[in-house]
């Protein structure tokens, strides 16, 4: 069999909408063809597995890509066909499942008489359970309820997706309101034709406001503004897709979304998200009660007036204490990491620990920015990545890994891309941190991408377990061994040892203001869905308000741009879940991050089985124990 060769794209705007309409066309035609043969009863109970999974690869592909096109072409029109084609696949891959004729031709397997192996039985038993909660057993009226807000819930997360990413803000601001911002951002911001400077809600102006402005009135404006993204577009919009999960959950017989959406989860229950944030409450109160001080000691130092910390703040006092009291300036960190020299070197990193390398290839894709490499292992390709970092309108806000091609051994060459919005030149550590963390997701995908199964391909492991890879990567920019690998000044000096020794024990401090932020978006996405309030802005404000001593910007509509929202559900406490994982899986190192051995057993235990065992099975084959509470307990007393 020969290998499989990568996607092809168009090369021209109307090949692009052809892309955007014909492919889907034809994962559509192959499915009805496929499901077909399945309700006529061909085939015994492999054969029928086979069926679906080649139905199954057939939609995530097509829905893969034109998901892709909706958030990342730079043609408004071909956005639009992508969208309009991802509701279309969505809606019939939730159609399928309340379909009794598919489910009976499966339903109708006997695993044990038909001596189906472990992977066959997994496969089975989760595409049952998909199933049953899709509303396949429910009454015909109710069924079809549940096919329309099915679709609903669909819509109306590409409409909040949407008026986040064209809700691009601006303030305009005097010259000297960027005091304290580095020189080379102020030459990249000159005033305009009425004196005044434009600054925008995309990271690359975001970010470093935030963290370097001494100008407290402009730290606000732009968070301010950044914090009603999408306001009022998305008021409506997430109210409604509030009511449509609620409604769907109780029509479901599950006693609301969040026990929903967990019971695949390793969490297992919307009960048990009460109790793990009410653990990471007591387990980071004390010291972020012990933090908060000192921000606002050193804020009133600027601002003899002010009476509390809000989120406008934290960052830039952060910055301003880690410098202070650990010798650590941000902007000479800054100095080091030019994007030029990051991306070669997360290149280089990950390819030494993981045992791959990343050949650059010249193919047409969606847009001039976009770095193609082949991955490569002993020299025979094993997948394709497409890296597309920075900002542009109409884009994507945020940086997410997303899928592009599942691989399938020997018939589907395992494809992903990353959108990020990373600045051009000099990049903040944080966004560094980042680039490690998205690029985690990513290997996880092409590493993964040698499943049987269309199901279990890429990082397809219960969804709070799939941060722990990105976040246990993120320590590799942390190494200071690492990063003097691809670091340099102006003068070509990488960054010094003891600077990032000193980095590493600032970035302790605040940790525990940072989990209750963390905290303050877990609890927003689990009580909105919840308690379902009636006051959108009152109860987001309440919830930032009650958790954390930093507080939010009153008046503020940050719901309206909480992206996470719609993939993440009710269950943002995912990142401190998979957080807790991923400290507990960096022991596996003993401390040496470049370690052969460990790099080659985590690969194998971790990454490449993707969703073919479960997450905790994973772990324990990994560490060689079930993960622990303990290495977090640890990393958070650091603070």
């Amino acid at each position: 069999m020969s290998a499989p060769e990568p996607l092809t794209f168009p090369t021209d705007a109307d090949g692009w909408l052809a892309f955007a309409s014909e492919r889907p066309d034809a994962a559509i035609a192959q499915t009805a063809a496929i499901d077909a043969r399945l309700k006529a009863g061909e085939g015994d109970a492999a054969a029928r597995l086979e069926l679906w999974n080649d139905a199954d690869l057939a939609l995530r592909r097509a829905t893969h890509e034109v998901y892709l096109l909706s958030e990342a072409h730079p043609d408004a029109a071909v956005r639009t066909a992508a969208e309009d084609q991802v509701q279309r696949l969505e809606a019939l891959s939730a159609a399928r499942l309340l379909d009794r004729d598919l489910f009976d031709a499966l339903a109708a397997i006997d695993a044990d008489a038909a001596g189906l192996g472990a992977g066959q039985r997994r496969l089975l038993d989760h595409v049952l359970r998909d199933f049953r909660r899709g509303g396949v057993a429910l009454p015909d009226a109710e069924r079809e309820r549940v096919r329309e807000l099915t679709e609903r819930d669909t819509e109306l997360g590409l409409e909040f997706s949407r008026n986040i990413r064209d809700g691009r803000r601006e303030i305009r601001v005097a010259p000297e309101a960027l005091a304290g911002l580095p020189q080379d951002f102020i030459d990249e911001h000159p005033a305009g034709d009425d004196g005044l400077v434009v600054l925008t809600t995309d990271y690359t102006d975001l970010m470093p406001v935030r963290e370097y402005a001494t100008d407290r009135a402009t730290r606000t404006a732009l968070v301010a503004a950044y914090n009603d993204l999408a306001w009022p577009a998305n008021d409506a919009v997430l109210a409604e897709l509030l009511a449509v999960r609620a409604e769907r959950a109780a029509l479901l017989g599950y006693g609301d979304w969040a026990d929903y959406e967990t019971e695949t989860r390793m969490i297992a229950s919307g009960a048990a998200i009460v109790d793990f944030l009410a653990r990471l409450d007591d387990a980071s109160l004390p010291a972020a009660e012990a933090e908060y001080p000192l921000l606002l000691e050193r804020l009133r130092r600027d601002d003899p007036a002010a009476d509390e910390v809000t989120i406008a703040d934290f960052f830039f006092l952060l910055s301003t204490l880690r410098n202070e009291l650990h010798d650590v300036d941000a902007q000479l960190v800054r100095s080091y990491f030019s994007f030029d020299r990051v991306l070669p070197g997360v290149l280089a990193t990950t390819g030494r620990l993981l045992g791959i390398g990343y050949v650059p290839v010249e193919v047409a894709t969606w847009h001039p920015d976009v770095h193609t490499y082949d991955v490569v292992r002993g020299g025979i390709r094993i997948g394709r990545i497409h890296l597309d970092l920075h900002p542009r309108e109409g884009k994507f806000t945020h940086a997410a890994c997303f899928g592009l091609a599942p691989g399938i051994a020997g018939r589907v060459l395992p494809e992903a891309v990353l959108l990020c919005n990373f600045a051009r030149g000099l990049m903040t550590h944080d966004e560094v941190v980042t680039f490690f963390h998205e690029f985690g997701h990513l290997v996880h995908d092409i590493l993964a991408g040698d499943q049987r199964f269309a199901r279990f391909s890429g990082v397809a492991t219960e969804w709070d377990f799939v941060e722990a890879p990105s976040q246990l990567l993120e320590e590799w920019a942390w190494d200071a061994g690492v990063l003097a690998g691809f670091t340099a000044d102006a003068d070509g000096t990488p960054i010094p040892a003891d600077l990032v020794a000193r980095m590493k024990v600032a970035d302790a401090f605040g940790r525990a203001l940072e989990v209750r932020r963390q905290l303050g978006h877990a609890n927003v996405s689990y009580h909105l869905h919840v308690d379902r309030p009636a006051d959108l802005q009152a109860a987001t404000e309440h919830w930032y308000d009650v958790t954390n001593p930093v507080k939010p910007l009153r008046g503020g509509h940050p719901y309206a741009g909480f992206g996470h929202l719609t993939g993440y559900g009710s269950c943002y406490y995912t990142y401190q879940w998979s957080l807790v994982i991923a400290r507990d899986l960096l022991s596996g190192f003993g401390g040496d991050l470049m370690n052969p051995d460990a790099a080659a057993r985590y690969r194998r235990e971790i990454l490449e089985p993707g969703g073919s065992r479960d997450a905790a099975d994973l772990v324990q084959s990994f560490l060689g124990r079930p993960y622990a509470f303990d290495a977090y307990s640890a990393w958070l007393a650091g603070a």
